[in-house]
């Protein structure tokens, strides 16, 4: 896919995913900023990278690197929100209120800023792409993910919002929701799973079909379709990615 003049902005760009979606950002030729709460090496050296410590939720942080963004870069194409908190598992009575509010100021409201100061720029320029996350734990009920899963409801929801109201600017928004993925947070979340249900939580960990799950790049290359031109219209969608796991 050639990307050459376009340029990105991904949030949670240190983590499996995120990762994934800046490397494949910058095969294809683009330009991206890298925004994380910590920095990392992960692209040092690249001339295509340019990575900055920031915190999505803080307004004023989040308001500074996207302007820092679209002056460095000249103009902002795309935008992947893929930084993102899992939280504990627990029942809903049990669930400690503030590792909830940690999650919603992550996913949600991290994801509503970045959308809030980068739309003016893409709006202003007629064109854009903007890749939210959401999860098949915000489709469905699943038990002990009360923060998690709402988190990701809300988001589902307000990438439907913006699409709607940003289809006749030229800017598409829309979500990808994977089930399980091979990363550090997959091995949290079942390790919080084991610590719930005082035994081995295979029962917890629904594969699907494909009796695996994601690896990182699998769902950077879904991300990265939505942004291309081959995806012209396709605006709000919450895009499936989870290799069956919902079919039941």
């Amino acid at each position: 896919m050639d990307l050459h003049g376009r340029t990105a902005i991904v949030t949670g760009a240190s983590g499996g995913i995120g990762s994934e979606v800046v490397r494949l950002f910058i095969e294809g030729g683009a330009n991206v900023l890298c925004i994380d709460r910590r920095t990392s090496s992960l692209f040092e050296g690249n001339s295509q990278a340019i990575c900055m410590s920031a915190d999505i939720c803080d307004e004023e942080s989040v308001s500074a690197a996207v302007s820092f963004a679209a002056g460095r870069l000249g103009h902002i194409d795309f935008l992947v929100n893929a930084a993102g908190a899992s939280g504990p598992c627990a029942r809903t009575e049990d669930y400690p209120f503030d590792e909830l509010r940690t999650i919603f100021e992550v996913n949600v409201f991290g994801t509503f800023l970045m959308m809030k100061y980068t739309l003016p720029f893409m709006r202003k320029q007629g064109h854009g792409a903007i890749v939210n996350f959401g999860s098949v734990s915000g489709m469905e009920g699943y038990p002990y993910e009360i923060g998690y899963g709402a988190s990701k409801w809300a988001v589902i929801g307000m990438t439907k919002n913006a699409a709607n109201e940003n289809g006749c600017n030229g800017v598409r928004i829309n979500s990808v929701s994977p089930g399980w993925v091979n990363t550090d947070m997959m091995k949290r979340t079942v390790e919080s799973y084991r610590s719930v249900v005082k035994k081995e939580c295979t029962e917890n960990v629904t594969l699907g079909p494909m009796k695996r799950p994601a690896e990182p790049v699998e769902i950077a290359k879904t991300v990265l379709f939505l942004c291309s031109d081959e995806a012209s219209y396709i605006n709000g969608a919450n895009i499936v990615a989870d290799g069956g796991m919902t079919l039941g």
